[in-house]
């Protein structure tokens, strides 16, 4: 049996989903896609999983589109085979990473380039090696940005560096990264792994109806004025308000005992 594009395992609460092409430093051909968008919806639904973690094998997180590919389906339809992907595929990809209620780490092992580093963007943390990099590539192609690079490149950098580091595409070192802001953390090869698992292990033991309401209102007040943000705030501090972790935690506070948190 060939192995898969796209590897998924849940343990403790936290699901690992791997793009598992290495051969291609995990390029998105069309059954990547497909496999990524399964699981990452699958992790989205799944109860159990209380924190997600996007990562690759090899020496690249994500490069983006396979161009390979690409070229063939450019040819048998030169005018929509762009359009029919970023429809079918990399929107709700990254819709379903970015909304999901609960926390999610891209683990970016190596470069991240184009839609592989829009992915990254659209996570909660960026735990980064420090061979790792970032690359907005698709002006070097003659394309727009897509998988939410728009809307999420100008929240974490500001609109003037978004605008740059589209336009003008170079390998971002992860140390730049680290000082942009596009990265939360870079680590040594030797301490990532244990790294991303010690920041997925505490978040799937947190209280994640908590994160995913904080998710949902940050996401919410990008958006909209300070009086409607403050009214989706409401709304949430009421759903997160009659949850048993917050009872708990309550009652933990007041007994100065240590918070067990359940994620309901």
């Amino acid at each position: 049996m060939p192995e898969q594009p796209v590897s998924y395992v849940v343990t403790d609460g936290v699901a690992t989903i791997t793009l598992n092409r290495p051969q291609a430093m995990n390029s998105l051909d069309l059954a990547t896609k497909e496999a990524l968008l399964a699981r990452v919806q699958e992790a989205s639904a799944d109860a159990a999983v209380r924190c997600v973690v996007l990562t690759g094998t090899g020496r690249g997180f994500c490069v983006g589109q396979d161009l390979k590919e690409h070229i063939a389906l450019l040819a048998a339809d030169p005018d929509g085979a762009l359009s029919s992907t970023v429809e079918k595929h990399y929107n709700p990809i990254v819709t379903a990473l970015a909304t999901m209620p609960k926390p999610v780490i891209a683990a970016v092992n190596g470069v991240a380039a184009g839609a592989g580093a829009s992915l990254a963007f659209a996570c909660d943390f960026r735990i980064l090696v420090e061979s790792a990099g970032f690359n907005l590539a698709f002006t070097g192609v003659a394309l727009s940005c897509d998988t939410g690079s728009s809307w999420t490149l100008q929240r974490l950098v500001g609109h003037a560096k978004a605008i740059e580091l589209l336009y003008q595409p170079t390998t971002m070192s992860a140390a730049d990264a680290l000082a942009l802001g596009l990265a939360t953390t870079v680590v040594p090869a030797e301490e990532f792994a244990a790294t991303v698992d010690e920041l997925a292990t505490r978040l799937a033991a947190g209280p994640t109806v908590s994160y995913g309401a904080i998710r949902r209102s940050v996401a919410y007040a990008a958006g909209h004025s300070l009086e409607d943000s403050l009214a989706f705030e409401a709304t949430m501090m009421a759903a997160t308000g009659s949850t048993e972790d917050h009872r708990n935690a309550v009652a933990a506070f007041v007994a100065k005992e240590k918070p067990v948190f359940t994620g309901r």
